[in-house]
């Protein structure tokens, strides 16, 4: 089987290249902007005609579709994350390859969800910020072509090569420093929202399922269970062997600010060291400011920077029934494998 795989060099393309490659079945052709790509095409500017030659030349089974950004303005979202995919299913009506299509979708479609609730399929979409809209796009384009396609709607992934920008790359990150330069206090913020973690070797496995399904329409990917940011904070300090306190700067539920809990111990109460350093979660700056403290006391009007609320479940269902596939990777060893690239820049 020839799979022509798009995004081969991203955080999660890396993982299933990996994954496709140690398939003996598989024959891999990579596509992309870099110069490490087998190919190079930009699909936000290049054509549909260009792109549809390339197909019939080479005559894949699969593409599977992992490109896109998750940063930018509307503009820069919409013409990586939607006009991209836009090319995409063009491309593969005007050729006659045939090919089946793998699109790699995200929970920020969905939006908020309601706490407790495990969020399926058939959900209605509310996406609550830009980067939900433009992936959301791109998933009505690929389920109206008419194409052999499905869309993996991706939850939080999770685990080696975690973004530095994303809560947990952050975590890390701050944990590092605090380690390094002896504080004996973390400040954090953030820390009450709760997502589906999935580690990205689970999602690598599912789009190989996906390849070789016949499913189609969209399937949730992730773990089925929801884990609060706090007690994955707590468990990323076991790993790490970091002692200190981490003192919660705001409560979700406005119940007593500044809760301190002790590295690894999720609700312990403890003693504040020194200052200690002070870290935004949910926040792409790492210091919180006096006035960004003042206008916690008050319900922001975007408090959450996926759009996503403060909730996120998956209902796995149809992965397992669909793909016969489940996750086999448990947070933890996530965690510790963030920590393990964290740990090696100190």
């Amino acid at each position: 089987m020839r799979v022509l795989l798009i995004g081969a060099n991203g955080y999660l393309g890396r993982y299933v290249a990996d994954r496709l490659l140690a398939d003996p079945a598989v024959q891999l052709t990579a596509l992309g902007r870099g110069d490490d790509a087998d190919v190079r095409f930009d699909l936000a500017t290049g054509s549909p005609g260009a792109l549809t030659r390339f197909l019939d030349a080479v005559h894949p089974g699969v593409v599977v579709n992992c490109a896109g950004t998750t940063r930018g303005g509307a503009r820069e979202l919409t013409r990586h994350n939607t006009v991209a995919v836009a090319t995409i299913c063009e491309s593969l009506r005007r050729s006659g390859c045939g090919a089946r299509l793998v699109q790699l979708g995200c929970a920020a479609e969905y939006g908020p969800s309601q706490p407790g609730s495990s969020t399926a399929e058939d959900a209605v979409p509310r996406p609550g910020g830009p980067y939900g809209v433009s992936k959301l796009a791109a998933t009505e384009l690929v389920l109206g072509s008419g194409l052999d396609a499905v869309v993996l709607r991706v939850f939080s992934p999770v685990g080696p090569g975690t973004p530095a920008g994303s809560p947990l790359g952050r975590l890390a990150e701050a944990m590092r420093r605090a380690m390094q330069s002896g504080d004996s206090e973390l400040k954090l913020s953030g820390l009450g929202v709760q997502r589906d973690f999935v580690d990205v070797r689970d999602v690598a496995r599912a789009v190989h399922a996906a390849s070789l399904s016949a499913a189609q329409g969209v399937v949730n990917i992730g773990t089925g269970r929801a884990v609060r940011l706090r007690d994955a904070a707590a468990v990323l300090a076991r790993v790490a062997g970091y002692g200190g306190a981490l003192h919660e700067l705001d409560v979700p539920d406005r119940g007593a600010p500044g809760h301190v809990a002790h590295a690894g111990h999720p609700g312990h109460a403890g003693h504040p060291g020194h200052p200690g350093r002070t870290l935004g979660i949910g926040a792409p700056r790492s210091e919180v400011t006096p006035e960004q403290l003042a206008a916690a006391a008050a319900p922001p009007q975007y408090p959450y920077p996926d759009g996503c609320g403060a909730w996120q479940q998956a209902d796995v269902r149809t992965a397992r029934d669909r793909l016969g596939w489940r996750p086999r990777i448990n947070l933890e060893e996530s965690l510790a494998d963030i920590w393990m690239e964290a740990a090696c820049r100190i």
